[in-house]
This record gives structure tokens, C-alpha cells and sequence, in this order.
């Protein structure tokens, strides 16, 4: 007998450890379908399929795979969150794709991708450059009050801003070297590093004048 199936007759029965061991089974194929779809919605749209194939557990007839099934659900649920949507509540899903109504996840992930790489750049660096660069970007201090926190003239301080982001470019290209190398990826990062990256995809003006 299937497996999905003995654990769907006992928890009908009775067994609610059999209905946790159904889901945990699937839970992650559920998720992963959502996931790269609507994003931080697929948590919550993983949980609904569930609550919803516990309401219909009794309708499924075993005429597919319980798999299947729970495919079938995770879909409608997939199609009301979209609909629910601005501007989608009459939508054609024959017509229309799921990246016209939900912004491009490709994208958050990229650019996710870039901060975790800026981060881990910055850590590798003396830690008076890391200091410098998160003071002036992050906390928005000029050169005036960099030079004050680092007992330097405001023309020393921009002179130390560029060397530092030029050293802060070479990190990430090595860190990016490194990746292709090994295969590896990540997908963790936050929005605060904006201006930063920003200020590193610009071309660098040829080196002011002040000490170093």
C-alpha cells in the first residue's frame, strides 16, 4: 500500500501522528512550489494547503497520488492569492504570467545575492576601512564628521573613502571568483546596504588630493 495512503487511513481513523508524518512528508515540495513563485507569501500559502487538505481529507478518494492531490491544492490556492491581488481579481490565468502580478523574484533574489556579498566583503577588511565605509553610506556621516571620529581631514577622509571602496570592489570580485569555483550561491541579504552598492556599480573619479 501506498505509504501516503496508510498515513491518510489512519488519520482519518483517528491518528493524528499519522496526519504530521503526511505533511512532513510533502511539506517542503509544498513550500519550494510557492517559494520561487510569491516569495515571503509561500509560508503562509504552504500552511493554507494544509489547513485546506485537512478540511477535504475525507473527499480524497485515492483515484491519484495523495501527492497529487496536495499539488492540486497547493494550485487553487496559488490561483486565490493571485487574484486577491491588485488589478487581478479577474485574471486569465491562460494568458496572463504570474510575473506580471508579483514582482520579479529573480530580481529580489539577485539583488539579495549582492548584498550578502557586499556584507561578507566588509568583514574582510582592516577594520578601519570597514568602519569608514559603513559610517559614511550606512549612517550618513560626512566627510567633516569622518574626520572628526577618525582625527583626519575631511580631504585625507575622501582620499581613504575611495582607496577603500576600490579595495571593497576587488573583495567582492574574489568572493565572486571564489563562488564559481566552489558552485555555491546565497540567498540571504537585507536593503540597508543600498547606497553602498550604489556607490560601487559607479565609475571612480582619479584619486583627490590628502594624505592617506
Amino acid at each position: 500500500m501506498d505509504p501516503d495512503l496508510r498515513l491518510l487511513e489512519s488519520w482519518r481513523a483517528g491518528d493524528g501522528q499519522a496526519g504530521q508524518d503526511l505533511f512532513a512528508r510533502h511539506f517542503a515540495d509544498i513550500y519550494r512550489f510557492f517559494e520561487y513563485k510569491v516569495g515571503a507569501d509561500a509560508d503562509d500559502l504552504a500552511q493554507r494547503t494544509f489547513m485546506a487538505c485537512v478540511d477535504g481529507r475525507d473527499r480524497f478518494r485515492g483515484g491519484s497520488s495523495f501527492r497529487t492531490y496536495l499539488f492540486a491544492i497547493a494550485r487553487n490556492q496559488l490561483y486565490s492569492f493571485l487574484r486577491r491581488l491588485p488589478r487581478a481579481q479577474h485574471v486569465d490565468f491562460e494568458h496572463t504570467s504570474i510575473a506580471d502580478l508579483v514582482p520579479s523574484l529573480a530580481s529580489q533574489l539577485g539583488r539579495a545575492r549582492d548584498i550578502e556579498r557586499l556584507r561578507l566583503a566588509l568583514a574582510g577588511l582592516p577594520a578601519e576601512q570597514q568602519l569608514l565605509l559603513e559610517l559614511h553610506y550606512w549612517h550618513e556621516l560626512d566627510a567633516e564628521s569622518l574626520g572628526e571620529i577618525f582625527e583626519a581631514t575631511p580631504g585625507t577622509i575622501r582620499v581613504r573613502l575611495l582607496r577603500a571602496r576600490r579595495v571593497l570592489r576587488q573583495r567582492m570580485d574574489q568572493i565572486d571568483l571564489d563562488r564559481q569555483r566552489a558552485g555555491a550561491s546565497s540567498e540571504s541579504g537585507e536593503a540597508s546596504s543600498d547606497s553602498l552598492l550604489s556607490a560601487l556599480s559607479e565609475p571612480e573619479p582619479a584619486e583627490l588630493g590628502g594624505e592617506p
